[in-house]
């Protein structure tokens, strides 16, 4: 007997992942490059484009992993819009033309009242927002379709334009409560429900296209399952494999999350809240500046940029805890929470004579670290964190984030989309197993970092 195999496909920002799963064993697994377009203010990709490496990429795994397929599910990237005009352009979450829009919004009485009702921030990066954009600037016709990534997918391998309740539930559109687009926010933006797509719970199955299937080599009896989005997938992923409901990720930006049972909401900092399954949402706090930061440092304040990561521990080893009284804020890449806004600055604060470059690598680091504790202390205070991402590989960094947070961090390495895939659809047996890397705080550099913290943004 052929055991069946599950296919995870999971659309990221700058790639596709493919991962097959058999018995919670990764057999096959590869990175597509997505290619984005734009400038400055213009984020998007090509969807064309993307089904094209999306098709080969299928095509290149072996046909007799193919064959033993029999579910298909999706991961995709939040926060994106396709308006239906035959061009398939994707506007992607960092794409900033609605930022003057959402930023008069912000304004109104009404901004508060959205948030509460979609769980969703309101800021630029949002699918709401791009649809303000472009309806206050009358640039599509008013009754043309709207759709993102999921729908793409599913219209590909199904012929259906699904949305599933996680992915819509990012978009700013959707009421959290009630699990439909919301009356109210498409009313105000003048688009029909009608104009989006139809909502599925996560775990809604359909069948595939003949001719897709043919064209894979999959049998009449796989599967098509909608899914879920990428953020709340690495969330669960996080959780069903530990145990622990709190998550952190630091890749190039990076993310807070909070498995929860109730809708978690803060008006002040807007904290998101995303459905998952029935019956869980995923809390959490996103912020654009975590690995990117580190890279800049790399390129512009040390002489090798490649060893850089290398020299890390020596540096860290030289340098004493609040890098010489020298404050970094990390916002180069503008920031989403606390702040959402797309305006704020970063910089050298208390900069001297008397500091040296390593004095300004040791306070970059420091400041990525001090503003995404402030994220942990708003999403999980207190909380034991399974943490992933880049920024983890190198030990001497785990140990930090620890000191700086104060909380144990266990790494975890099935913090991957697609792996909450195969948990949220398989529900696997899993046996729980500590993680083999564990950063325990030090509790006297924690109490400095406690102090320094406390005016650091100041």
């Amino acid at each position: 007997m052929i055991l069946s195999v599950f296919l995870g496909i999971d659309i990221g920002t700058t790639a596709i992942k493919l991962g097959l799963i058999k018995e919670n064993e990764l057999l096959y697994s590869s990175e597509l490059l997505l290619q984005t377009y734009g400038d400055d203010r213009i984020k998007y990709q090509d969807g064309n484009e993307l089904l094209a490496i999306l098709q080969a990429g299928l095509l290149a795994i072996p046909i007799e992993l193919r064959q033993q397929v029999r579910t298909i599910s999706f991961s995709t990237a939040m926060h994106s819009l396709m308006p239906d005009d035959g061009r398939k352009q994707i506007f992607l979450w960092s794409d900033l033309l609605a930022a003057t829009s959402i930023d008069r919004f912000k304004q109104m009485d009404l901004a508060a009242h959205f948030y509460k009702l979609s769980g969703t921030p309101i800021h630029a990066m949002s699918t709401f927002a791009k649809l303000l954009y472009f309806q206050e600037n009358e640039i599509y016709p008013a009754g043309i379709h709207w759709y993102g990534i999921k729908e793409l997918l599913m219209e590909y391998f199904t012929g259906e334009t699904v949305i599933d309740y996680a992915t819509a539930s990012a978009t700013g559109l959707f009421d959290l409560r009630e699990k439909q687009w919301s009356e109210e926010i498409l009313e105000f933006l003048g688009v029909k429900p009608d104009q989006l797509a139809s909502l599925v719970d996560t775990d809604q199955c359909f069948e595939m296209l003949p001719d897709k299937r043919d064209l894979f080599g999959f049998t009449p009896d796989v599967k098509v399952v909608v899914g879920a989005s990428d953020g709340t997938l690495a969330a669960y992923a996080s959780y069903y494999s530990t145990g622990r409901t709190a998550s952190l990720t630091i890749g190039t930006s990076a993310a807070v999350r909070q498995i929860t049972k109730r809708i978690q909401l803060d008006q002040k900092k807007q904290n998101f809240c995303y459905y998952l399954k029935e019956g869980l949402l995923v809390s959490g706090a996103p912020s654009n500046n975590g690995g990117v930061v580190l890279a800049w440092a790399a390129n512009h304040l040390t002489e090798n940029p490649a060893r850089f990561y290398k020299r890390l521990p020596k540096l860290l080893s030289e340098t004493e805890t609040g890098a010489n009284g020298l404050r970094f804020w990390p916002y180069l890449n503008g920031e989403r929470a606390p702040y959402w806004s797309n305006e704020i600055k970063g910089g050298f604060y208390d900069l001297t004579l008397q500091h040296t470059r390593n004095d300004m690598l040791r306070s970059v680091i420091e400041g990525v670290l001090l503003n995404i504790r402030r994220l942990v202390e708003l999403v999980a205070k207190g909380e034991e964190l399974s943490v992933s991402g880049g920024f983890f590989q190198t030990t001497e960094l785990g140990q930090l984030a620890a000191d700086v947070f104060g909380v144990k961090c266990c790494y975890a390495q099935q913090n991957e989309p697609i792996f909450g895939l195969y948990y949220l659809l398989e529900q696997p047996e899993l046996m729980i197993e500590e993680s083999q890397q564990v950063f325990l705080p030090d509790l006297s550099n924690h109490a400095a970092y406690d102090q320094i913290a406390e005016n650091y943004f100041d």
